[in-house]
């Protein structure tokens, strides 16, 4: 079983981050990166892909994220929806980030992917770690 636990932080828009801790096993590795100029749900999407980027082989992989964005996109269905109709919403408007969405689907295919919400800013020690991992990210992008 593999866990991926990510985080963001930001401003929206405005520089963000995002953390991920990847752990198998006794393996643990932690990624993370940001960018000047992005939004909260980028950030939320980015940390996802970057982690899922990293396994090698076919996985079950369990995600651990705060973003409801991103787990409800999978939990609910909407992302299924979205691709039937398109890449349009319910409200027939395009899909935000569609380009993210669609490399994010492609990835959850190739592994057996289950999606978990966790609750942000509380006491989840690897939550609190991803947060740091991210606000690091954004203070490198000041340097």
């Amino acid at each position: 079983m593999l866990y991926i636990l990510m985080e963001h932080v930001h401003g929206n828009p405005g520089p963000g981050g995002w953390g991920a801790i990847l752990i198998y096993k006794e393996h643990k590795k932690e990624i993370s990166g940001g960018e000047n100029e992005t939004t909260n749900n980028i950030m939320e999407m980015t940390a996802v892909i970057e982690g899922l980027k990293q396994l090698k082989f076919e996985c079950e992989v369990e995600i651990y994220s705060d973003s409801a964005y991103v787990v409800n996109a999978f939990n609910q269905g909407w992302i299924y929806n979205w691709m039937k109709n398109n890449w349009k919403t319910s409200g027939k408007e395009a899909v935000k980030n569609v380009e993210l969405w669609k490399t994010l689907y492609n990835l959850t295919k190739m592994h057996k992917v289950k999606f978990i919400k966790v609750k942000g800013h509380s006491d989840n020690e690897l939550n609190n770690r991803c947060d740091e991992l991210a606000r690091n990210a954004i203070k490198d992008l000041q340097v």
